[in-house]
């Protein structure tokens, strides 16, 4: 079996990159729309180094503000109208999962005049305006994917878009951003970092380049969840935390993810489990499924952990996450009916029915 890696995207790390490197921004273009959410790119100083980046480059730009949580398609085409009325010929996004994917999408349909209804129907041409990103969360990774998760109220759940124009020109990691996250913030994005790593190693289109990305992710991880569980972090636990989540995103890049993923859609649409969340309470019940079927895969991830089995994983994360939501039967026999129908399924190594997916949820929240 051949495997492929690619990840175009260019990754400067260290404290204060975003000042000391701002210059690799000038080959972008002229004029630059800022993606944010309303204020913890400002409070960090995330937004701050940018705009005096792009001002020392002489480059114009306009901030963009309006990103909202589980970006919706409102937020993407009121972001194109700024684009076009600004002359926007490149994006800066900031921010966690949110940010960086709705600025992708405004890429993308702004590059191309994509109507609203053709949005998720397939058919979109690989061109988008470049896009530097810079993530101020430690858990999404969308830095360096081709990937911009939407929220896509007529199907009921969260759609991908995803084409290699979406992979960013930059991406800028530094730390120093995280360092004011909430404790729920850090832990939620951490899992969402795990949940990468693991599930990318449980991916039929893993290999030996994505295995050694996700393996060095889950225990640069692992070694912070005593940190995350106290709600203290050092500053190197950050950026180990940082550049974890890059690497889970490197991962994902090339083998997607899997039922986790589809599952947890549900959970964040319907019950508003935010996204991190939603694939802790669901991973150990999925790793469980898969060792019925190839234990020996499922061992190799929890030694990547520095776990022995799934329950020591499974207690870890039970730590963290506290008192879990609960599902009625409907909604286990709804959700799952959604997840097999994505295309995450077919990414599984072990393969689940729909019937494996109510189980999974039943263990997880039932």
């Amino acid at each position: 079996m051949t495997s492929q890696f690619y990840m175009p995207t260019r990754v400067v790390a260290g404290r204060d990159c975003v000042r000391v490197q701002g210059s690799l921004l000038l080959p972008l273009g002229g004029r630059a729309l800022v993606v944010t959410g309303g204020h913890s790119a400002r409070l960090c100083g995330a937004l701050d180094d940018v705009t005096a980046a792009l001002t020392a480059n002489g480059q114009a730009f306009e901030v963009f503000d309006k990103a909202v949580p589980n970006p919706t398609v409102d937020s993407v085409y009121a972001g194109v109208e700024r684009v076009r009325e600004f002359g926007a010929d490149f994006l800066v996004a900031i921010g966690g999962g949110s940010p960086l994917d709705t600025a992708k999408a405004i890429a993308l349909v702004a590059a191309q005049e994509v109507p609203r209804e053709a949005l998720f129907t397939g058919g979109l041409r690989d061109e988008a305006l470049p896009l530097a990103c810079v993530p101020t969360t430690a858990g999404t990774g969308s830095e360096v994917t081709q990937y911009s998760i939407l929220t896509n109220d007529e199907a009921g759940t969260k759609t991908s878009l995803a084409l290699p124009c979406l992979f960013p020109r930059l991406a800028f990691l530094d730390g120093k951003y995280t360092l004011g996250l909430p404790r729920r913030v850090s832990v939620n994005t951490a899992i969402d970092a795990l949940s990468h790593c693991v599930e990318g190693m449980l991916s039929n289109l893993a290999g030996d380049i994505t295995d050694a990305l996700a393996r060095e992710g889950c225990g640069r991880i692992c070694a912070c969840l005593p940190g995350l569980e106290r709600g203290e972090l050092t500053e190197a636990e950050r950026d180990s935390l940082l550049l974890a989540s890059t690497l889970g995103g490197m991962v994902i890049a090339a083998t997607g993810t899997t039922a986790v993923h589809a599952m947890g859609y549900s959970l964040t649409y319907h019950r508003g489990i935010e996204h991190g969340r939603a694939n802790g309470l669901l991973l150990p019940a999925f790793l469980r499924f898969c060792a019925r079927g190839n234990a020996s895969l499922v061992d190799r991830a929890l030694s990547a952990c520095g776990m022995s089995s799934v329950d020591e994983l499974e207690g870890a994360l039970g730590r963290l996450l506290g008192e879990r939501e609960r599902l009625t039967e409907e909604e286990i026999r709804q959700y799952a009916a959604k997840a097999i129908q994505t295309g995450n399924i077919a990414k599984c190594a072990v393969r689940p029915t729909q019937t494996d997916l109510e189980e999974m949820y039943r263990e997880s929240l039932g």
